[in-house]
């Protein structure tokens, strides 16, 4: 519930006046950790505090001198979009011991920094939390040896951001980094999975993580691997028959490639190591197929942050600011973290602790708890993975929990249809694929549909097979056909369609049309009662505009796109004179894409609907980012959704910013088109769509046992006919007549985004004043084993 207006909380109260602020970046680097500095060094000057960088890690504070230096605005420019740490890192063995970190202390007062922003993984983060502890007695031997004046300096304040491509780091759902390496595997993976195709051949990927599986887990998810082998759930003794059992199984369906994915810490149940190259040397000896090994090294590390990793560390490193701006003397060192949708602050130690107790629970052998104390998010995949890729023998009966639903699922014989409803989406095809295979684990029969609603009522339906949907996740676009079609004027079409192969339930997978397709649905059961089944809606578009969810399967590739060629613009500019681009984004009358998209990009502004403007803002904006280039700024990004306003065009603007920046500036405009819609998805969207689609599909199954009766499915109540969304923490389930109330229809948006929450954040990393509201920020939160069944935190990863 919103709380009103005088008990909101304004982070320009929040004044940084008279305090110092240092942001180090310590143990191996991880994309976006540029990102978390800049953020850092912007939020800190924004509000008034000194920031200084710390060159080198922890060496740098205990080496002192030039390490230390004061940041400026200008000297985080150009920062966001390069991978690494561009103030360096190190491991420092000098820190250890307590000459170093009284070097260190010394170091940080001779600058009077009391405010520490430290970026690593859990060492790192260890390290600082038991700098902060020793503080007072480091200060205390300082004064005994006659370093006068630093008792003022009494408290250290730490606050951590987990940069780690392992996610292998409890209490938040995903650490800097991540996702950009799940990109890089993907790639490789993609390109890979070509070559093999062509010569028929089994490909062993090893992948990063020592002690954490959850890229290879991930990465093979995302990619629908044959076979994933992670230290955290070491394979069942007689494994290796297993695996060879499936590759054979997979060729002899007409597949012309496998791909197993490796961890470089996975073992087996006694603990003993299994390498990529044992692997493929079982596979050749077993199969006698042609087997390559890959090992992708630190090629993982490498290359340009994605779009999510630089919103995270943006997000983070604000975030950390406030937190440090609010910290008292008594406040205990915190991380920043996400959960699912949302950025919170956890203590430091419980996270450390927590990731710990992984390790011993590990090297005790207590798999499965250490499954289960990686976090939900982990658990989930591991589930969802298991459930996709392997698939039982046609003979085994499958074992149900419940015997009833078994009883049921033999005398009904369900029939599912699934079918893409509007604009295409990178990530559909993950999401048909994920429906299909768990649907089949579940009993049912599938269908899928061609083109839509059009397709539905010609008749356009063919059942499909588990074989049928392989390798259909890397696949953009969507395989089944979309078209924008509703089905209102069809019904009766579509009601003969349903009788003839008798559909008891529909899986919609699409976006506005989709939810606007079920509201006609729901209309249409008082007279066909062909449409008295369970309906279900997982949402898909570029555009991330349905009601009913934060999120949306094809925004996160859709905002890559736009990151990436922003990018590519920006270089354009490097070494000409200085340029201001105008680029248009599509997403209809929502803003998701030119914000979010903006942050990403390090705009100096995004133009959209929910937030009207007029000609004094253009005006104000023009000379803002006049003054900026007057200085050492050379280029200038400005975003402008399609269709912000009817009058203000991207000619307009781009006409308006080239007039009245002459003679300080010229202007470039590019409008990014349909190629927001296309190429292959990004891990986020694949793994999204996976997940979401099969609980969606769980839920199908649950419904039609509950709207079973007399030998028929009969569902006629509104929480028959849903849409799941995910909502800040949570995987929802509602009905899509409870969201009607939620929705412009005019405009085709939620009447409340989100994210529009982060619009006063690409502000302020732009320098313009603003307001921004704190009211949910500052309440720490604790770690827990385990959370409520039904919040799935992290579904999207």
């Amino acid at each position: 519930m919103a709380q009103p207006d005088s008990k909101k909380i304004f982070f320009e109260n929040l004044s940084g006046a008279g305090k110092a602020i240092a942001v180090l970046t310590s143990g191996g680097d991880a994309q976006g950790m540029n990102g978390a500095v800049r953020a850092v060094v912007r939020m800190g000057l924004y509000v008034g505090a000194k920031v200084y960088f710390i060159h080198e890690g922890y060496q740098g504070m205990v080496d002192g001198g030039d390490n230390i230096k004061e940041a400026t605005w200008e000297s985080v420019s150009s920062m966001l979009q390069l991978g690494g740490t561009v103030i360096g890192s190190a491991r420092c063995k000098e820190f250890r011991t307590h000459e170093g970190r009284l070097k260190a202390a010394h170091n940080l007062v001779q600058h009077g920094i009391t405010n520490l922003c430290v970026i690593g993984g859990d060492g790192s983060l260890t390290g600082a939390n038991l700098f902060k502890e020793e503080w007072s007695g480091l200060l205390n031997e300082l004064v005994e040896q006659g370093s006068g004046g630093f008792m003022k300096y009494s408290a250290l304040h730490i606050v951590g951001m987990v940069g780690s491509i392992d996610n292998d780091f409890c209490g938040t759902d995903m650490t800097i980094g991540t996702d950009s390496a799940l990109h890089r595997i993907i790639e490789v993976v993609d390109a890979i999975m070509t070559t093999a195709q062509s010569h028929q051949r089994t490909f062993v990927l090893e992948v990063m993580g020592r002690h954490c599986g959850y890229l290879a887990l991930v990465s093979g998810l995302a990619c629908g691997a044959d076979w994933v082998l992670i230290p955290e759930m070491p394979p069942e003794d007689g494994w290796e028959e297993k695996m060879c059992q499936k590759l054979s199984a997979t060729r002899s369906r007409g597949t012309r490639l496998n791909i197993i994915i490796v961890a470089e810490g996975a073992i087996d149940r006694h603990g003993k190591p299994i390498t990529s190259s044992f692997v493929k040397d079982l596979v050749v000896k077993c199969l006698g197929f042609d087997t390559r090994v890959t090992i992708l090294g630190h090629v993982q590390r490498g290359g340009t942050p994605s779009a999510f990793d630089r919103i995270l560390a943006s997000r983070m490193g604000v975030e950390a600011v406030l937190a440090l701006l609010e910290t008292t003397a008594n406040t205990p060192a915190c991380v920043v973290s996400l959960c699912g949708n949302t950025s919170v602050r956890v203590p430091l130690m419980e996270c450390v602790q927590m990731t710990q107790e992984v390790q011993k629970a590990m090297d005790q052998k207590r798999f499965e708890e250490a499954v289960k104390l990686r976090g939900r998010s982990f658990e989930n995949n591991l589930k969802t993975y298991k459930l996709l890729a392997h698939r039982k023998p046609e003979s085994e009966a499958r074992m149900y929990d419940n015997l009833l639903l078994c009883i049921l699922c033999l005398q009904s014989n369900f029939n599912v249809a699934v079918l893409n409803v509007g604009a295409p989406a990178a990530g559909m095809n993950a999401a048909v694929r994920s429906a299909v295979r768990v649907g089949i684990s579940e009993g049912h029969k599938m269908f899928a549909v061609s083109d839509g609603f059009e397709g539905f009522y010609k008749g356009q339906i063919k059942e499909v097979k588990w074989g049928d949907v392989g390798g259909w996740t890397g696949q953009g676009g969507s395989l089944l056909g979309t078209k924008r079609t509703l089905p209102a004027k069809h019904v009766e079409k579509i009601a003969e369609q349903m009788r003839k192969h008798n559909i008891n339930a529909l899986l919609i997978i699409g976006g506005f049309e989709a939810f606007l397709s079920l509201l006609e649905l729901l209309t249409a059961r008082g007279k066909y009662e062909e449409f008295c089944v369970p309906m279900v809606m997982v949402p898909a578009t570029v555009s991330n505009n349905v009601p009913g969810s934060d999120l949306s399967i094809g925004a996160d590739t859709a905002l890559n796109a736009i990151t990436t060629t922003c990018d590519r613009i920006k270089q354009s500019a490097s070494g000409t004179k200085r340029r201001v681009f105008i680029i248009e984004t599509m997403g209809g009358y929502c803003g998701y894409l030119a914000t979010v998209g903006g942050l990403a990009s390090g705009a100096d502004a995004a133009y959209i609907y929910e937030e009207p403007f007029d000609i004094k803002e253009l005006q104000a904006n023009v000379e803002h980012l006049t003054e900026k280039m007057k200085t050492s700024i050379q280029r200038g990004l400005v975003l402008r959704n399609e269709n912000c306003n009817e009058n203000y065009t991207t000619d307009f603007i781009y006409q308006l910013y080239s007039e009245e920046g002459r003679g300080v500036f010229d202007c470039r405009k590019n409008v990014l088109g349909h190629m927001q819609q296309g190429g292959a998805p990004s891990p986020f969207d694949r793994n999204f769509g996976t997940k979401i689609s099969a609980k969606a599909m769980q839920w199908v199954s649950k419904k039609l046992v509950e709207t079973f009766r007399q030998g028929r499915v009969f569902a006629n109540t509104e929480d028959s006919c849903c849409l799941l969304g995910m909502r800040r923490r949570t995987l929802v389930f509602q009905p899509v007549v409870q969201l009607k109330d939620e929705t412009d229809f005019v405009h085709r948006i939620p009447k409340e985004q989100w994210w529009l929450k982060l619009r006063p954040l690409m502000k302020i990393l732009a320098k313009y004043k603003t307001s921004y509201d704190v009211s949910d920020s500052g309440q720490l939160e604790h770690v827990v084993h385990n959370r409520p069944k039904d919040s799935d935190a992290s579904v999207a990863m």
